[in-house]
């Protein structure tokens, strides 16, 4: 079956449309809305008519080696367009530089670099940034890099399905690329005087009354949101918690650590300092195995999770199951449980096999697989070995299963 533009939904077509009036705008649209595709048909169309040279696709490295350049050639409209992969080693990344195509594709860790390389000569006149959340720190190396070349980019789109992980001050680096500070204000203090309130510390913000409607309407023009449910008809979707009990002796070992930051497990003393490192800690404990120094030498404590994860195999033998990890330690005994099982790869290999249903178990950590990477197609369950922190990362790795061309609960 040919891919062809008329396949696209109304909505992808407005979000089209949006990027091409808007010159530098945000798709904010949540996981398996098709950000990639939308914005691969605003290229086009705009390369076809001579609005835009040269595009730049900054992204995480997976998602630039395996998801971007196979979405562009997947279908009709967007197949003439030719792209350069420019990830790899500095020879390799250069290289592909010089090529002359339509679409430069490069992982978000090289945007200082490539700042650097080109300087006041850069050829890039649309900018497309993949996973925008990863430049919310207005503090950080990628975007005060990006911002500097801003002046020389006509367009720009930022695509994320989480724009706003950890509260609306999110928002503020991410508006910023757009508009210099027009709209929500010309640094972040003056952004959080603004629209927030300290406690008499100064550490924690919080919103004053009715100013995250004022923000939002501040950036309707610049800004696309939708939510899935609103246009998706997914399969439901079923969350089953399986408890998993402490033996008592370390249930109460657990304990000490918890109250007393410091606990001897077989005459090893695990000592925490702070309530951070505590809870670290906790979480590897009840993982099974914890580290008695800086992220080298570990203990096991317990199987309890890997005959959870055991049960879980035996009783969906017909199902293909990825498995989210935390730890390296995870991954050790993971692996040593289950060694047919195939971790999730930098080259991104594992992905198709996944999706052409070749891999019973995949391996991944969130941080690596979190964003972008389309593995609906080979199964329809996730196991949470170890969970992590992060809301960002929980609710996008889910997405990775439950997303567009999901057929099964």
């Amino acid at each position: 079956m040919k891919l062809t533009r008329d396949l696209l939904h109304d909505y992808q077509e407005r979000g089209v449309e949006f990027i091409k009036n808007t010159p530098k705008s945000a798709l904010f649209l949540d996981m398996g809305l098709g950000k990639t595709l939308t914005s691969l048909t605003a290229i086009s169309d705009l390369s076809d008519s001579l609005e835009v040279n040269k595009t730049l696709i900054i992204g995480p490295l997976r998602v630039c080696q395996t998801v971007w350049h196979k979405e562009l050639e997947s279908w009709e409209h967007t197949k003439h367009l030719t792209y350069s992969i420019c990830t790899g080693s500095e020879k390799n990344r250069l290289q592909a530089l010089m090529r002359d195509v339509d679409v430069y594709i490069i992982n978000r860790e090289n945007v200082k670099w490539l700042v650097e390389y080109y300087k006041k000569k850069w050829p890039f006149d649309m900018v497309v940034i993949d996973e925008s959340s990863s430049f919310k720190s207005a503090t950080s190396q990628r975007w005060k890099a990006l911002r500097k070349v801003m002046p020389y980019v006509d367009r720009l789109i930022e695509l994320t399905g989480t724009p706003a992980p950890n509260g609306l001050m999110d928002l503020y680096a991410q508006i910023y690329l757009l508009d210099t500070g027009e709209r929500l204000g010309r640094n972040m203090t003056a952004f959080k005087s603004r629209f927030f309130e300290s406690d008499y510390m100064g550490y924690k913000y919080n919103l004053k009354e009715g100013a995250d409607n004022k923000i939002y309407s501040l950036i309707d023009d610049v800004v696309m949101t939708m939510r899935a449910e609103d246009y998706l008809q997914l399969p439901d979707r079923i969350e089953l918690v399986s408890a998993v009990q402490l033996p008592v002796k370390l249930k109460s070992q657990y304990d000490v650590l918890e109250k007393e930051f410091i606990a001897e497990i077989d005459n090893t003393e695990l000592a925490v300092f702070n309530a951070a490192a505590l809870a670290n800690k906790l979480l590897q404990f009840s993982n099974g195995a914890v580290y008695t120094d800086e992220h080298k030498n570990w203990v096991e404590l317990h199987n309890g999770k890997l005959d959870a994860l055991k049960d879980i195999v035996e009783d969906n033998q017909n199902e293909n199951i990825l498995v989210a990890y935390n730890y390296k330690t995870d991954l050790e005994r993971l692996q040593k449980a289950f060694p047919d099982a195939v971790v999730l790869d930098k080259a991104g290999e594992a992905v198709d096999k996944w999706n052409n249903g070749e891999i019973k178990m995949l391996l991944a950590h969130p941080a690596s697989a979190g964003h972008g990477l389309n593995l609906q197609h080979g199964g329809s369950m996730i196991v949470w070995f170890g969970l992590n922190w992060s809301l960002e990362l929980y609710q996008q790795f889910n997405a990775r299963l439950y997303r567009q061309g999901q057929e099964k609960p």
